[in-house]
Order: structure tokens, then sequence, then C-alpha cells
């Protein structure tokens, strides 16, 4: 990957931007669409566009979302302890003794999660499920005045994980759910920026995938798309323990993932596989028999309905403070859905 793109992408899985919360990698990313875009906005709801290609053309949507999973401040007690919820889908046990990063009003606060030690912990304690409830974060405060003078209920939080790369090509982040999805819908814009497509082209970094989809339904009903192109993650198959016959053969550098199933357009299937078989990309396919849990699933419902793709990263760990992705499936998707994209004309047909 060029030092450009590495730097953005670094950047952009450094800002801290759980679902609702998600105003700076929003920033990253406008700030980089601003580079190379025609028109670059953003929405009430926190949704960032950029826009490129052929105005008037029949319009395409490229959509990942960029927020986070992570936490919320809920109540600050007479000691200074913070007590928090879940912003997404947490497996509880993870949090346990992580660094935590608060986006407080006056700026970071960091801070940690505490549970009573295991050897205090009396023998019947483990056999009940660990739960949020049973968690805390601490940020060194020595009482509720002094914590209430450095943070607020309602303040979000990360894990304080920084981006690492394992290898050239493998890299690490707590955000590569969906941050990654934004990162590609940018760079296939940027190549499409320069093809200027017969296609008015959107990128969209959608808001708030991880609670409620609520930043692609009304982007979408915006935009108006012809044709919408998710990116998310998916799981991948190559470490041990992998369900291969739920996910299939699915490895890190394997390529990017195309998803057929209920949510999907067959016609843009088949446009995504035929590009990738023009660009000698091996694409592995899922099936999603119903719903396919990613911002397709809005997308499809929206206005008279929308013509819809979903191309995946493979991830590994995902929902921890330390995924895995490849650099290279991040440029091969970006090149695959450039080149579908560069395909849609006023004459394409998507209905099947």
């Amino acid at each position: 990957m060029e030092p450009r793109a590495l730097d953005f992408l670094r950047r952009l899985l450094d800002a801290p931007g759980p679902s609702g919360y998600e105003q700076a990698p929003a920033a990253v990313w406008r700030a980089e669409a601003e580079t190379f875009a025609d028109e670059v906005t953003r929405d009430v709801i926190g949704n960032a566009f950029a826009r490129v290609g052929t105005p008037g053309g029949p319009r395409v949507l490229i959509e990942g979302h960029i927020d986070e999973i992570g936490f919320l401040v809920t109540h600050i007690d007479e000691t200074g302890y913070l007590w928090f919820d879940q912003i997404g889908g947490w497996d509880d046990p993870v949090a346990v003794g992580q660094r935590v990063r608060i986006a407080a009003a006056g700026g970071d606060v960091r801070g940690v999660v505490g549970r009573k030690a295991a050897h205090l912990i009396r023998r019947e304690e483990p056999k009940r499920p660990l739960s949020t409830r049973d968690l805390w974060i601490d940020i060194g405060a020595s009482d509720r005045d002094d914590a209430r003078r450095r943070v607020a209920v309602g303040d979000p939080a990360v894990i304080d994980a920084p981006f690492l790369q394992l290898t050239d090509d493998l890299c690490v982040a707590r955000s590569m759910d969906n941050r990654v999805g934004a990162f590609v819908a940018l760079e296939a814009a940027r190549l499409l920026a320069a093809e200027r497509p017969a296609a008015e082209v959107w990128a969209l970094a959608a808001t708030q995938e991880e609670v409620s989809f609520a930043g692609a339904y009304t982007a979408t009903f915006r935009v108006a798309p012809t044709v919408a192109i998710a990116i998310d993650v998916t799981h991948a198959t190559d470490y041990p323990g992998a369900d291969k016959k739920s996910d299939g053969e699915v490895a890190l550098g394997g390529g990017p993932v195309l998803s057929r199933g209920a949510s999907i357009n067959p016609v843009v299937f088949a446009g995504l596989r035929d590009a990738a078989g023009r660009l000698g990309i091996d694409c592995p396919v899922q099936g999603a028999a119903r719903a396919s849990g990613t911002d397709a699933d809005a997308m499809i419902r929206t206005a008279a309905g929308t013509a819809t793709g979903l191309v995946s990263i493979p991830n590994r760990y995902m929902h921890s403070p330390n995924e895995v992705v490849s650099l290279r499936d991040l440029e091969q998707a970006a090149r695959l859905i450039a080149a579908f994209v560069s395909t849609v004309t006023a004459d394409t047909d998507f209905r099947p």
C-alpha cells in the first residue's frame, strides 16, 4: 500500500468514534476526501459524503460504516469510579483489564477497566457469567467531584489499542470493523475520480451501524442511488476452530469476499464477480440465507428499493481490541468496486 493511503488508514483507525460519537474519524475521512472529491458534505446523523463522477448520471452509492464498538459512562459513584454500558456487541470478558480512552469535553481521559482480582473471587463466583455490570472504569479519581471535573455521564470510551503492523501486509487495530469499509469506499471514489465514469458516484462513511443502521438508511434516502455497494468486514476462517461450514474458506490476503443472498441484488453480484474476473482477483463467495447483518439490509429497503451489493474484508478476531486484516485485501476491494462502478451507465438494468 502506498505511503499516502497507509497514513490515511492509520489516522482513520486510531481516531476514537463509537456509534453516535463518530465525529473524530469522520473529520479525518472528510479531510482526505477534500483532496480530490468534487463535493464533500455531512448530515445531521453524522454521515460524511464525497461526490465524484458525472453529475446527472445514474447514482451509485459506495458505503462503509465508520463507527466502532465502545463504551458509554452511565454513572459516577461517590468514590470516583465510572460505571458504563456497551455501545455495540462486546464479549464481556474481553473488556477486563483493558486500558480505555474516554472522549471527554476537556480532552481525552485515560483509564483502566477494573474487576476484583482473581485471587479474591469466591469459589462460587466464577460459575456466574461475567457481565458489564461487574466492571468499572478507574481514572485515578479521589472521589466523585474529582471524577466529574474530568468526565461526565454520556461520555463515550474506546479501548486504547493503537494501530499496529504485524507484517508488511497484516495490520491490527480495534476499529477495523468497520473503519476499513469507510476507507475502501473513499479509496474506490479516488480511483473513480481519475476515470470520470458515466455514473454520479457518492462515497459514504455511515454512522451508527453497530446499534441501528440509521446512518446508511437515512443516507440512502438522501442520495437516492440506482445501485449501492456496502463494504463491511466478515469473519476470516483461517484460524484454529473457525467454522468453515458456516462462513466458507475465507483467508486474510485471499481477496475481498462477495456475498450472495436475500439482501443482494443478483445483477449487482454478477457485475462484481465479472469485474473481479477482469482484474484477476480471486473473490470467495459467502452465502447469506437471510439478512446479511450489514448496512446492505437497510439500503435495499430504502424508498422504492435499491439494487444492493456487499463486498466484505476478511477479519480475524472481530469485536476485539485486536482485529486483523490484510492491506492487500483493502487495495483489491477498492479496485474491484471501482471497476464495477465504471461499467454502470444510464442503460444498466438492475432488475432481476
